[in-house]
């Protein structure tokens, strides 16, 4: 018996459970609900008469500005049909202002540093990220109706003459602030007078740091009026109930699987069963590192990808008696083993991670989530099966503690 082989991997299994054991608490504290979970606000709105893809784009950039002052994580607004917008917030304390946050009208303003308002939203005509071909400046295109852009004209004339520039240094009174709904989105200086209703705003990094505030200051001038049509309070009673129900199928369904690998693989059962419980940590910490948010349909997709990491490793253990039962030594069966399962894991996996990346292209929501969560659980679960679960054989046969074939199921 080699004892430092079989040292590591007691040690190796000692850390998996105690860490499993000490990241449960972190984990729960840290893994975002759904509002399926953990309750909150939807609200869907509709557009008033003709509307096109961008007004509606618009309208869900100033949506998810307006639910972000509510300091609440991962909210979902999505476009439904061509003239609704469906916005769910999860974990509101307070859901009236919630709707009536969503409810008010964008307004947009252009003001002096002394507070005057020169234009507001329904005077300006468009805005546009562009960038220049031949500098590689990035810059916002402003295009002002034909009274904002004489208003303009007048403005920045007076603010030039009035206020120069004076070795170099910028005149504090020649800056324009542009709000949108009380909050400061821009506050460009004025370089000379703008006669022609057009202007630029530059200083951006990125083209869509650019696009962004575009779409920014179009929402302060929408052409379509919005109506809220629906809303509803999903209360937290419903998501505790789900939670419960979802872990206690969670962990009778884990239960049953531990006993059965145990009792057909023997060994590498536990082998297996380790790998899970790594599994598990390995996709929790995943989705909290990705910000992820977890609903129904995610813990959904967890399970589906438990059931696919125990497939792995029935595939690879049925190679495994396979060799052995055509009297290979351990060593050789597990190497013979893994090598004969590896492309048939890799192929399923593939394929399964091809129809997770559809329906998170074409999904919405909850089917996202349960996307997100299927593919990080397969990604988790081909390097525990082909990784971890081989390292953890191959200490094992090496420790010397059993060499027995009916000790690996054969």
């Amino acid at each position: 018996m080699r004892w430092e082989k079989l040292i590591s991997l007691i040690i190796i299994v000692a850390l998996v459970i105690g860490g499993a054991y000490f990241a449960a608490k972190p984990i729960q504290e840290n893994v975002k609900l759904g509002l399926d979970l953990k309750g909150g606000v939807q609200v869907r709105l509709q557009a008033k008469g003709t509307v096109t893809d961008r007004d509606i784009e618009q309208v869900m950039e100033v949506m998810r500005m307006r639910v972000d002052e509510l300091g609440v994580t991962e909210p979902v607004i999505q476009k439904e049909g061509s003239n609704r917008v469906l916005i769910e917030i999860p974990g509101v304390e307070d859901p009236d202002k919630a709707i009536e946050l969503i409810g008010k009208v964008a307004k947009l303003e252009f003001r002096l540093p002394d507070g005057t308002v020169v234009l507001d939203g329904s005077e300006l005509k468009d805005a546009r990220e562009e960038k220049d071909p031949s500098t590689g400046q990035v810059y916002v295109a402003l295009e002002f109706k034909e009274s904002g852009a004489k208003k303009f004209a007048d403005v920045t004339t007076q603010l030039v003459k009035e206020y120069p520039e004076k070795d170099g240094v910028r005149p504090e009174q020649r800056f324009i602030a542009i709000y949108l709904d009380e909050e400061l989105l821009q506050n460009p200086y004025v370089k000379e007078a703008i006669p022609s209703g057009k202007a630029t705003i530059d200083g951006y990094e990125s083209l869509e740091e650019a696009r962004n505030i575009a779409l920014l200051l179009r929402s302060g001038a929408l052409p379509v009026e919005v109506e809220i049509i629906e809303n509803r309070t999903i209360g937290p009673t419903l998501g505790a109930d789900s939670i419960n129900k979802s872990l206690d199928a969670a962990i009778w369904g884990l239960g049953a699987v531990f006993l059965f690998m145990l009792i057909m693989y023997r060994l590498p059962g536990i082998i297996a069963n380790v790998s899970l419980v790594l599994y598990a940590l390995l996709l929790m910490g995943a989705l909290i590192a990705l910000n992820a948010t977890l609903t129904l349909p995610g813990i959904a997709g967890f399970l589906l990808s438990v059931g696919m990491c125990v497939d792995a490793n029935i595939i690879i253990y049925e190679r495994l008696k396979d060799e052995l039962r055509n009297g290979k030594s351990l060593r050789a069966g597990v190497d013979a083993g893994f090598a004969r399962a590896f492309w048939t894991i890799f192929d399923s996996n593939v394929t399964t991670l091809l129809a997770a990346a559809v329906l998170f292209y074409f999904g919405s929501g909850s089917i996202k989530g349960f996307a997100v969560t299927l593919s990080v659980g397969i990604i988790c679960s081909m390097f525990t099966a082909i990784t971890f679960t081989r390292f953890m054989l191959k200490l094992m046969v090496e420790s010397g503690i059993a060499k027995n074939p009916k000790l690996y199921g054969a």
